[in-house]
């Protein structure tokens, strides 16, 4: 049910968490969103602990990516229409006992293809908590201005995981044991997604059965939506091919442990920039902002090849951070206006796969390059990733107009909006 929360002219953050029931999905969803932050890192140094190859973790990685990007969505369709409950709590059990095994094998010295097994249902039960808590926000604040807030406070929220999530494991992975930082993620992930399950009154309501005269249609089949899953795949690029080539870069200066720091100011320049594009208000369109965003962020991936020390990589590092918020944030906004409220944790789950797939691909890339030219190579796949996604929308640019929204809505899912073209 939509909310009929009052909105002022500039809506902030301040009157978005006043939102009636919104604490009571915000702080488990918190919790349990960190685990996503901390596997694809936990998988990189355990499986190159254990293997001697940045190529080899980084193919495991990036099965999981895969696997990750390939089921997310059929689990956002399933929430869509059973509930979030029941897609969490066999998620939960499943991830946990794949992700055991993964690490089990990888300690015992499996062979690749066992490890590939294992990566595969470790990646599909990953809980896309994340697209959870936007469906969340999209049912209680139905046609609200404060839902581009909302996108900036989740986008802020997901990157303080990734601030906290990547330091965590590679402290636990370089300090404790390098199978610790998987095992905390198993534990995190049990304990997280249980306790958001348990939040039963906020999750939205489940669409009814599809009928012969009034068929599901997937959000997929918005042609905006797919221009934003591929524009989305540059930014998992940006996210993979930093963290392999980042854990590289420090073991090349002989200081395994900066790796953590170096990631984390990264991610803290995305979460500062998050909390600026939620307290801005906006007078260029969405799909504007969405293109600038982009060419932006191609021009800060630019310089990170180059880099020859850890401060410059940190200052780099963070102005490629700072230009990642507000391209995701614009694209998290523009799903709201393109697919109808019974098809959006989907259509979340669609973006948030990309992300993964990219960096799934992203990982395996760096990794490959890292192991034959060094960090510097690997450096050069954010730069590709985002150049890649940038072309895209500037060519795809008049598909990102929400008058698709009135085709589906046709099709019995949803209903028809006024359309507004900026």
């Amino acid at each position: 049910m939509a909310s009929t929360v009052a909105t002022e002219k500039r809506p902030g953050y301040g009157q978005l968490l006043r939102t009636p029931g919104a604490w009571t999905f915000l702080l488990p969803g918190f919790f349990a969103r960190q685990p996503f932050a901390m596997l694809t890192i936990g998988i990189v140094l355990l499986v190159q602990h254990t293997t001697g190859s940045y190529g080899t973790a980084g193919a495991v990685a990036a099965v999981t990516g895969v696997s990750m990007a390939l089921f997310a969505p059929q689990s956002g369709k399933l929430a869509d229409r059973f509930g979030q409950r029941a897609v969490l709590l066999p998620g939960v059990a499943v991830h946990a006992a794949s992700g055991g095994a993964l690490t089990a094998l990888a300690l015992a010295d499996a062979p690749l293809w066992a490890l590939f097994a294992a990566a595969v249902p470790t990646g599909a039960s990953v809980p896309q908590v994340g697209p959870m808590v936007r469906a969340r926000w999209a049912a209680r604040l139905e046609g609200s201005p404060l839902m581009s807030t909302a996108a900036a406070f989740e986008s802020v929220t997901d990157e303080f995981t990734f601030v906290v999530g990547p330091v965590l494991a590679t402290a636990l992975c370089t300090g404790v044991h390098p199978a610790a930082g998987l095992i905390a993620e198993a534990g995190l992930t049990v304990v997280g997604g249980l306790l958001f399950a348990a939040q039963r009154r906020t999750q939205p309501a489940p669409r009814p059965a599809a009928t012969a005269s009034a068929p599901h249609a997937s959000a997929l089949s918005v042609p905006g939506v797919r221009v934003l899953a591929v524009a989305f795949l540059g930014i998992g690029s940006v996210f993979g091919g930093m963290q392999v080539s980042l854990t590289a870069f420090s073991e090349e200066i002989g200081n395994p442990g900066v790796n953590g720091v170096l990631y984390g100011i990264f991610a803290a320049g995305n979460m500062l920039a998050g909390v600026a594009c939620g307290a801005i208000a906006w007078k260029s369109s969405p799909r504007r902002r969405l293109i600038l965003g982009y060419a932006a962020l191609t021009l800060a991936a630019s310089g990170l090849w180059a880099a020859h020390s850890a401060v410059l990589l940190a200052a780099l590092g963070l102005l490629v951070g700072l230009c990642i918020a507000p391209a995701l944030i614009t694209g998290y906004t523009l799903v709201e206006t393109l697919v109808p409220a019974s098809a959006r944790t989907e259509a979340f789950t669609w973006l948030t796969g990309a992300v993964a797939l990219g960096q799934a691909s992203a990982v395996t890339a760096a990794g490959q390059l890292t192991d034959a030219h060094g960090s510097g190579a690997g450096f050069t796949v954010p730069l590709m990733g985002t150049a890649l996604a940038l072309a895209t929308l500037v060519t795809l640019r008049s598909r990102l107009f929400p008058k698709t929204r009135g085709r589906i809505a046709a099709r019995g899912v949803g209903h028809r909006v006024p359309v507004t073209v900026d």
